[in-house]
């Protein structure tokens, strides 16, 4: 289904009967809704970073809702697109952070690429209703994954931001949470990126951990 190693260590998952039940309830939603992100692109995140790549995961909750937007991979929109306002700010503090110029491309799929798992809790989304794909099964999907990258011997950086993904901390194996960086800030929508995102530095943070670890640093821009 993906095509890399994400098959095999998702077999048991893909064979469950929960994850029958949610592809069930999603093929018959796509007969009458629009449902983002196109198939083609549901498991972007994990094609894109198979498990042995990984060096950080940036939790996100759900897909865009907006057409043209959600295109499988958290907080990011296909080049050309106009970047939605959580991503913007994301690109301000990275800016900040880093020391450049401000990035234009909401496509972060070099981020991907790199080793960065850009990760929604759910994976799809009824267009235009945040949170319509909660609770079908999605979740114990993607809890699965944080689990096992949080019992992974390799050091990663694990990106929390907002309450929902930071709720996602008590799944990242305590046994060896000592070999992870756990990062923790606001969510960065306008509702709260002032309230403890803008400042947290965690590109910098991420990249310095990882030279810490003698793993090859992630090139943000």
């Amino acid at each position: 289904m993906i095509n890399n190693n994400w098959d095999d260590v998702l077999k048991h998952e893909f064979e469950s009967d929960y994850f029958k039940k949610l592809s069930e309830f999603i093929d018959k939603e796509r007969e009458s809704k629009i449902i983002y992100p196109p198939e083609a692109d549901v498991y972007n995140a994990l094609k894109l970073t198979p498990p042995e790549n990984i060096k950080a995961v940036i939790l996100g909750q759900d897909p865009y809702i907006n057409p043209g937007e959600a295109h499988g991979l958290a907080f990011s929109v296909k080049s050309g697109v106009k970047l939605p306002p959580s991503l913007r700010n994301i690109f301000k503090e990275l800016a900040a952070d880093m020391g450049e110029m401000t990035r234009t491309d909401g496509n972060l799929k070099n981020w991907a690429e790199q080793g960065v798992l850009l990760l929604n809790s759910v994976l799809t989304v009824e267009a235009g209703k945040s949170n319509s794909h909660a609770g079908q099964g999605w979740e114990r999907f993607t809890d699965f994954i944080i689990k096992y990258l949080g019992a992974r011997e390799t050091p990663s950086v694990f990106i929390l931001w907002g309450k929902h993904a930071q709720a996602k901390e008590n799944l990242i194996n305590l046994n060896n949470k000592e070999k992870h960086l756990i990062l923790k800030a606001a969510h960065p929508s306008p509702l709260s990126a002032n309230a403890g995102f803008f400042g947290c530095r965690h590109f910098s943070e991420t990249n310095k951990f990882l030279k810490e670890n003698d793993i090859k640093l992630i090139e943000w821009f």
